[in-house]
């Protein structure tokens, strides 16, 4: 039996993430940033890239010369996964020169003026207007609003044509950030789409729409799930394999456009 001064002693603290940065030339003559991480939960030294960049994970008794040589070893290994993410650049007022949508990057143009907001001219140019004083916080708040208006305004042409099929409505459809999922179904009917859909193609942004609605009839993935998406979205395969070689793109550019 466990003595009373051990069950009324504080438990241990655990051991805090430690995190820092390198730089780290490829092989290409490329310099680019890696976020170090010792995590005191790691077993093994692990390299990986998200929409958030490249890290190097240490365990706790992993050296730094140990860790260093692990990423020089995989230096081929990243740069073809940086390459699959696309390469992705930070928001810059009059450095911009294109912005992401629908499946194109469309030419941007810079315009001074009261407020930060963008839009879209007939001939496809995007302007973005805002004072020479913005900061980084409000262009990026002003993209981000014109990203979701644009992606409501599709979700609206395509909307009406699969509600009459649908046993009930979505209680509500928001527009967030998403790190892994493209979409979900929340049980009180709430309809969650990431914002990066309508960086990429619309058929596969739509796609993604039908997917879920389906969620209303059928709460699983079986296969009279998959008959009802296919009934009214009978392409669906294509926009899965756009998502598995461009859905990782797409999020590398949202998150470096709004980060």
């Amino acid at each position: 039996m466990p003595s009373l001064s051990r069950l009324l002693s504080r438990p241990a603290k655990p051991a805090s993430i430690l995190r820092d940065s390198l730089r780290l030339t490829l092989e290409d003559g490329r310099e680019i940033e890696v976020l170090r991480v010792r995590d005191p939960r790691a077993r093994r030294i692990r390299l990986s890239v998200s929409e958030r960049g490249p890290r190097l994970t240490l365990p706790l008794r992993a050296s730094l010369v140990s860790g260093d040589a692990f990423l020089q070893q995989h230096r081929a290994w990243l740069a073809a996964q940086l390459a699959a993410h696309g390469d992705a650049l930070p928001l810059q007022r009059g450095i911009t020169a294109q912005l992401p949508l629908r499946g194109e990057s469309r030419p941007l143009r810079w315009e001074g003026g009261r407020f930060s907001h963008v839009r879209a001219d007939d001939d496809g140019t995007l302007v973005f207007v805002s004072p020479e004083h913005a900061g980084p916080a409000a262009l990026q708040r002003a993209l981000r609003e014109f990203y979701e208006a644009q992606a409501r305004a599709d979700i609206g042409r395509w909307l009406p044509a699969y509600l009459p099929g649908l046993p009930r409505t979505p209680r509500r459809i928001q527009l967030k950030v998403m790190s892994s999922q493209w979409g979900s179904l929340a049980p009180d009917g709430t309809l969650n789409l990431d914002l990066s859909l309508v960086l990429g193609t619309p058929s596969a942004f739509e796609y993604v729409l039908v997917h879920e609605l389906c969620h209303l009839i059928h709460a699983d993935h079986s296969r009279r799930f998959w008959s009802e998406v296919e009934a009214r979205c009978p392409a669906w395969r294509d926009a899965r394999d756009y998502f598995r070689e461009d859905g990782r793109r797409l999020k590398a550019d949202l998150h470096a456009l709004l980060s």
